[in-house]
C-alpha cells in the first residue's frame, strides 16, 4: 500500500480521534482504515497507537512519527500547488493559537482584518491557556510569549511584552503606595493564576534580589475579572502590559514597583519548519507582524507612577 496514503491515514486518525471519523475524512470504509494502519505498524515494525475500547493514544514512536508525517504531507502538499501554479495563492484553512486573553483583545481583531483581505481563507482562531504541540494538534501558528522554543519549530519575533503590578489611584490612596516588595504582605492581593501560579515572587532590581510570599484574597484564572477587581480598588494584581496599557492610559490602574519588576518577555509567531512555507501561512506572518507589534507595545514601563500617599 502507498506509503504516503498510509501517513494521510494515520494523520486522520489522531485528527478525528477514531478510525470512523479517519474513514469519513478520507472517504475511505473502516476496514480500509484499519488495514492501512495495521500495514504502517507492521512495515515500520513498531506500535504507534494505543488502542482501547474508549479513546486512541500515541506511543512515543507514534508521537515522533507524526510529526515527520505531518511535515512531510505538508511539503508534498506545497510541491503540488507549485506544481500547477498555486503556490502563490494563499487560500484554504487557517488555524491559529493564543492564550484567551490574547486572543480576544489582540488576536481576534487582527485577525478579523486578515480575514477581510484574504476572502480566500478561513481561520480558526483558538484561545488556549497551554503550550500546544502545533504540529500533532493541527495549528498552522501560535502566538506565544517568552523565549521562543529550541526545536525545529520557527519563531518571527513581534515584539515584548513586560509583567506588571497594577492597582488602582484609590486603592493605594487608601491603603498605602508600596514601596518595597515586603510591603506587598501588608496589602490585598488579587491573584491571577495566569501569570501567578506561584505565590512565591521572586524579584530583582538594580540594588537587591529577593522573594516575597504572597497570599492572594481573591485569586482568578481570567485576566479580565482580575483587573476588574483591581479598577474596582480591590487590591493589587499582577498582569501583561498588553493587558494593561488602556487601563494605564487612562489612569484606572497605576504601575506598583516597577523597578522590582523582570525584564520584559519576547511575544514571537511560532509556526512549523517547512522548505515551503504555506502561502496562507506566509501571508498571515507578513500581514500581521507589524500591527501585532503595535498592539502589543514595547512592553517597557513608560507610564505615570503611583500618586504618593
Amino acid at each position: 500500500m502507498d506509503r504516503i496514503l498510509q501517513m494521510e491515514v494515520f494523520a486522520a486518525i489522531i485528527d478525528g480521534g477514531s478510525f470512523v471519523q479517519a474513514a469519513q475524512r478520507l472517504r475511505m470504509s473502516p476496514p480500509a482504515v484499519t488495514r492501512a494502519m495495521n500495514a504502517l505498524e507492521e512495515r515500520l515494525g513498531v506500535q504507534l497507537l494505543t488502542r482501547s475500547t474508549r479513546q486512541l493514544s500515541l506511543t512515543d514512536a507514534g508521537s515522533r512519527f507524526l510529526e515527520s508525517s505531518r511535515r512531510l504531507l505538508s511539503e508534498i502538499e506545497d510541491a503540488e500547488k507549485q506544481a500547477v501554479g498555486e503556490i502563490g495563492i494563499a487560500q484554504g484553512h487557517l488555524t491559529i493559537s493564543a492564550s484567551v486573553t490574547f486572543s480576544r483583545m489582540i488576536a481576534a481583531p487582527i485577525t478579523r482584518a486578515f480575514i477581510a483581505a484574504h476572502p480566500k481563507i478561513t481561520v480558526s482562531l483558538i484561545g488556549m491557556d497551554r503550550v500546544a504541540n502545533i504540529v500533532e494538534e493541527g495549528i498552522d501558528i501560535a502566538i506565544r510569549i517568552g523565549n521562543p522554543p529550541d526545536s525545529n519549530l520557527m519563531a518571527k519575533r513581534i515584539g515584548n511584552v513586560h509583567r506588571m503590578f497594577v492597582a488602582s489611584p484609590a486603592y493605594l490612596q487608601r491603603r498605602g503606595l508600596p514601596t518595597e516588595p515586603a510591603d506587598l504582605k501588608l496589602h490585598s492581593i488579587i491573584g491571577f493564576t495566569g501569570i501567578m501560579a506561584s505565590h512565591d515572587w521572586h524579584y530583582r532590581s538594580e540594588t537587591a534580589r529577593g522573594h516575597v510570599v504572597l497570599h492572594p484574597r481573591f485569586e482568578v484564572n481570567d485576566a479580565a475579572t482580575a483587573l476588574a477587581a483591581a479598577v474596582a480598588g480591590e487590591g493589587i494584581t499582577m498582569a501583561l502590559s498588553y493587558m494593561v496599557s488602556d487601563h494605564l492610559r487612562t489612569g484606572e490602574l497605576v504601575p506598583v514597583l516597577p523597578e522590582y519588576l523582570p525584564p520584559p518577555e519576547q511575544v514571537n509567531l511560532i509556526y512549523p519548519q517547512s522548505k515551503l512555507i504555506a502561502p496562507k501561512v506566509r501571508a498571515f506572518l507578513d500581514f500581521s507582524a507589524d500591527r501585532l507589534k503595535a498592539a502589543i507595545g514595547t512592553g517597557v514601563i513608560e507610564h505615570k507612577r503611583a500618586p504618593m500617599t
